[in-house]
């Protein structure tokens, strides 16, 4: 396994009036993204993730408004175990890996989810990835959502996606498929944050959220469906399907958001099978751009939509048509 030979780490996030009542190392692993939750509740008991420059333990609560601060010196990261798993890579260096992850592959090992996931598989794919945060993994699909994720192989390369990440100069375009009829595209500026009852969801909050914004553009109308292509400005979790929704557009299949499902009258029976048994988000991350960590030069990805989703758009098509 590799080492990341003493890198040292200096980083301070301030705590928003969202994670008022929430366990600090709860919010430690939101805000210091990239650093597993039993590391960072390591780090806490060591002293070196402080807040307002004092120690603390992993379960006191925060009140909103304090700082933590962590300093450290990087040993080996990751506790997982390497498993032999499929990914489908598409592209791949010796600082980059570029996968289109399918339906259901969980990125991190999580409560539930202890292995099986695309960690585990990068680790089988590449064992230096110990040695990075997360496995060199810099951000995240939902479990059921589709498309092209970026993997660091360096530190190097880490410390570029990150940093492109932070800049928004990370390009990302989604497709989406919308219930509703929509008018035109437009952008979706509302801050996110956590839900203030369901805390498994996420929700446009008036204070102490995140920045969000989301662009879309009308693809296709149905009859009483919308694709759209969606770019996002900033990652926040389920970002598109919280800012949708909030819109009264939730995605079809969506099954923290989606709401009831809706079909047009008259509906031919292939639409409402394909509706019925359409079980995940139908979301599909299908362009992917970045400027390469070590050489400079801009890169971009697609991958083509997945057969349940292309399945989705040729039924609502036909059903249109028979109108």
């Amino acid at each position: 396994m590799g080492h990341l030979g003493g890198e040292k780490i200096q980083r301070t996030e301030q705590v928003d009036a969202q994670y008022a009542g929430i366990r600090l190392d709860q919010a430690a692993a939101e805000l210091f993204d990239g650093f597993s939750r039993s590391r960072l509740q390591n780090w806490i008991k060591e002293g070196v993730l402080t807040v307002d420059g004092r120690a603390a333990r992993p379960k006191d609560k925060l009140l909103g408004g304090e700082a933590l601060t962590l300093a450290v010196e990087l040993a080996p990261e990751i506790d997982d175990q390497p498993e032999a798993i499929e990914l489908p890579v598409i592209y791949q260096d010796q600082d980059l890996i570029v996968i289109n992850k399918p339906a259901g592959l969980v990125v991190h090992p999580a409560a539930g989810h202890a292995d099986g996931t695309l960690l585990n598989g990068l680790l089988h794919l590449d064992d230096r990835l110990s040695s990075l945060p997360r496995a060199g993994i810099v951000h995240r699909l939902d479990r059921d959502t589709t498309g092209l994720m970026v993997v660091a192989r360096s530190v190097e390369a880490h410390t570029g996606l990150v940093t492109q990440l932070q800049d928004k100069s990370l390009y990302r375009e989604y497709q989406a498929i919308a219930m509703g009829v929509m008018t035109g595209g437009g952008t979706i500026k509302e801050p996110m944050g956590r839900h203030p009852v369901d805390r498994k969801r996420q929700a446009v909050v008036a204070h102490g959220g995140k920045p969000a914004v989301t662009h879309y553009r009308v693809l296709d109308r149905y009859r009483a469906h919308t694709r759209v292509q969606v770019r996002l400005e900033t990652g926040r979790t389920h970002q598109i399907r919280v800012h949708l929704a909030h819109r009264r557009y939730p995605l079809v299949g969506d099954p923290l958001y989606g709401g009831r499902l809706k079909q047009p009258a008259g509906a031919t029976e292939a639409l409402r099978e394909a509706l019925h048994g359409f079980r995940r988000q139908a979301l599909h991350a299908f362009k992917l751009g970045l400027v390469h960590p070590a050489s400079g030069e801009y890169m971009e990805f697609e991958a083509p939509l997945p057969d349940d989703f292309q399945t989705l758009v040729q039924v609502l098509e036909a059903d249109r048509e028979a109108q």
